[in-house]
This record gives structure tokens, sequence and C-alpha cells, in this order.
């Protein structure tokens, strides 16, 4: 069985960590206003990667909370997965050399594929794809715009170049405590050739288990299939135990 990995997510607006509903960013709820502390937190609890996101960014197009993300850099020993506003080499380069282990490209590798290639080239194993689908399509942006593309469509583009992971959130999921989209998560999983963490929605230790067990009915291929979690506010309300949702998923 694939053992998953738990990402505890940082989400970053205007400097404070937050989380917020089905990416609204009128409706964000604020939980820390030292994110280098919340990441301390984090893997005291003992979580071995940070999943962290710039939402601002996300909108901008560039780096806005780069303050912030300098500090988590500067407290994590673990290593930081980031997204957001990143949308050109000099940003990827930028931020990999900051410390960075792996950077996520969204609404880039719908607006730009070739950068996607590109930074796998130059960076192996340090390039994510972040696919934030509505409804099935692929929304960019920071989810303010929703295109004609779908999320298998999109996987599928960049099975051959060398993406350390597809990060796939259902929007409509995201921040709501419903569950993941399993479903949809799976069968993305089933039909890419790249290993897949699942985001949105992750509400109880149930939902975890859920998680666990379908990745334990399937046989994916050596470096395939769901291998790990994202898990926000469910951790920040306390309705997760950081560490029974790591033993749920230590064997």
């Amino acid at each position: 069985m694939t053992r998953l990995t738990l990402y505890p997510a940082i989400d970053l607006k205007d400097g404070a960590c937050v989380r917020l509903k089905r990416g609204a960013m009128d409706q964000a709820t604020i939980y820390a206003t030292d994110p280098a502390a919340q990441a301390r937190a984090w893997q005291d609890s003992g979580f071995a990667w940070l999943h962290v996101v710039d939402l601002n960014g996300a909108f901008a197009g560039r780096a806005v909370n780069a303050a912030a993300v300098g500090a988590i850099l500067g407290a994590a020993r673990v290593p930081v997965q980031l997204g957001g506003g990143i949308r050109d080499m000099a940003a990827i380069e930028a931020w990999l050399a900051a410390g960075v282990h792996r950077v996520i490209l969204g609404s880039a590798a719908v607006k730009t594929p070739a950068l996607v290639r590109t930074a796998c080239r130059a960076f192996p194993g340090r390039v994510a794809v972040g696919i934030d689908a509505r409804e099935g399509f692929v929304a960019t942006e920071g989810w303010a715009e929703t295109s004609t593309l779908s999320a298998l469509e999109l996987a599928r583009r960049f099975e051959d170049a060398g993406v350390a992971a597809i990060i796939y959130t259902d929007i409509a999921r995201d921040g709501m405590l419903s569950g993941l989209s399993l479903a949809q998560t799976t069968e993305l999983a089933r039909h890419v050739a790249v290993p897949v963490i699942a985001s949105g929605g992750v509400g109880s230790l149930d939902d975890l288990a859920a998680l666990r067990d379908v990745v334990a009915r399937e046989e994916w291929a050596a470096g395939t299939g769901i291998q790990g979690v994202i898990v926000g506010r469910a951790l920040y309300d306390g309705r997760i135990d950081p560490a029974a949702a790591l033993a749920l998923f230590s064997t």
C-alpha cells in the first residue's frame, strides 16, 4: 500500500494564515498572524511537509506575501511546497533558490504550458502542477476564471513532462469540511501516470480514513496513484488532531 503524506496547509492573505470557503477571498477566516510560528507548530506536530499558498499572489500573478513565505522558510526544518502567483522562470528560480523544495504551477500550467516543461527540465522533481477544478473544469487566476479545459485533459498534457505531482482540488469542497471529492480524485489518479495529491474538503478523521481505504483498494503502478492529501481548516478548527491523523497514515 502507498503510504500517504499529510500536508498541513498554510494559506497566506495579507501576511496572515487564513482559510477560505470555496476560494472566496471575502470569506477569509484568520487563524494565525505569525506564519513562521504556525510553520513551527505544524512541523513540531510531526508533519513531514508544509503546503504554502500565497493567496494574494494567485490573484495578482506575482508574489505578494513574500515576507511571510520567507519567514516560513526561515523557520521550516521540513520541505515546503509553494504555490500562488508563480508565473515565470524568474519566480521559479528565485523561490527554489530561497529554499522552497517544490513550486506549484497552476494558472501557468493552463496559460503557458511550455513553462512547466522548461521548469521540469531545469529542476527535476521540484515542480508540481496544481489543478483546481470547478465542476470538472480547470479554474485559474486565484479561481476567479474557469476555463473550458477539463482536469483530466490538463493532467494528461504533463504526463511526460516530469512533474513531481499533480495537486487536485475540488473548489466546491475547499474549506467546506464536507469530505474529499474521492470519486473524481481517484478517477484522475487512475488515468494519469503522475502522483496525485488530494485537496479540498477534509473535515474529519473519517474523511482521511476513507481516503486511506480507497488507496488500499487500488493497485497503483510505482510512482503513480494518490500519494498525499492536503488538510487545512479541519486542523485549524481542531476537528482533526495531528497525532491521530499521522497515526492513521503511519502503516
